[in-house]
């Protein structure tokens, strides 16, 4: 990066705090706020960053920022789709295609999401990679922002990968097999035809297993609007939900969370959740990368 688009870079960070209400991304104003935007601090823990790097970004200085960072700066400062492809561009990083796990979401999808305190809630893309998730979706289902390339789908890893299962009951998994399968046909549909990544995925899955392929050829399609899940937790135990969403307009994104499932214990065990927290499934999440699987990941 030259020292031209790093002061650049710099300004257009800075531009984007100050605008932005501290309700806007679901913080207290809280008391002797000199200035109505956010605090660079508040930025870097949204973002997942230290304080020191992000203070050094909008001095315009520093290391040329990841992919990932970008990403999660843009998802932060709640940036339109122009304004994060030029954040992209100034930082000298290619701009991602829709899609993948960096793909811009909608602010408005965020401030919903930022909303659902209560709730497991994440945005996923309509092959089912996920982009941003609450924090109870990360005790619930762990998290999920470690995977690229075809593993970033959880449906890749759900035909690929056996320890992804575990998320549900064995009796589930010819349900959810078919339910994936009839959704990606949907999804796969939807996209225009200059699109490579659904029919690449297809390519692959049908490639490398033979479950793929058998309901692949029975031309079940369906995309999963609502459904009852059970869910298997590391420490919690069985919990059963209401699983709904919310789609965009194009329908390659969707807005997906998790309700209890009336007369069940499960409001109960959601609850129990909130404290339980995301420790015990960040440790099972971080051993289960390193060896190449992931048992709790949610489509």
């Amino acid at each position: 990066m030259s020292a031209v688009k790093y002061a650049e870079l710099g300004s257009f960070l800075r531009s984007r705090r100050e605008r932005i209400r501290p309700a806007d991304v679901g913080l207290p104003a809280g008391p002797r706020r000199r200035v109505p935007g956010l605090r660079r601090e508040e930025v870097a823990h949204l973002a997942g960053a230290s304080v020191d790097y992000y203070n050094e970004l909008e001095r315009g200085a520093g290391s040329q920022p990841s992919e990932q960072m970008l990403a999660a700066l843009a998802r932060a400062l709640r940036l339109s789709a122009d304004e994060r492809d030029y954040l992209y561009r100034l930082a000298d990083r290619p701009v991602p295609v829709p899609g993948g796990p960096a793909s811009h979401v909608h602010p408005g999808m965020l401030d919903l999401l930022g909303r659902m305190t209560s709730t497991p809630a994440q945005v996923i893309t309509d092959l089912h990679v996920t982009l941003v998730q609450n924090p109870l979706a990360v005790a619930l289902l762990g998290d999920q922002s470690g995977y690229r390339g075809p593993r970033a789908s959880f449906v890749h890893r759900w035909f690929t990968e056996p320890a992804a299962r575990l998320l549900y009951p064995e009796a589930d998994h010819a349900y959810q097999s078919r339910s994936f399968v009839a959704d990606l046909r949907a999804a796969a549909a939807r996209r225009d035809a200059k699109d490579t990544e659904a029919g690449a995925m297809v390519r692959t899955l049908l490639g490398v297993s033979p479950e793929f392929a058998a309901l692949w050829a029975d031309h079940d399609v369906a995309f999963r609007r609502h459904d009852r899940k059970r869910l298997v937790h590391p420490v919690i135990g069985l919990v059963e939900v209401n699983c709904l969403n919310l789609f965009s307009e194009d329908g390659r994104q969707r807005l997906l969370w998790f309700t209890p499932a009336v007369g069940t214990e499960s409001a109960g065990l959601l609850e129990l959740l909130s404290v339980v927290g995301t420790q015990e499934v960040s440790e099972v999440s971080a051993a289960t990368r390193t060896a190449g699987s992931s048992p709790r990941r949610q489509g």
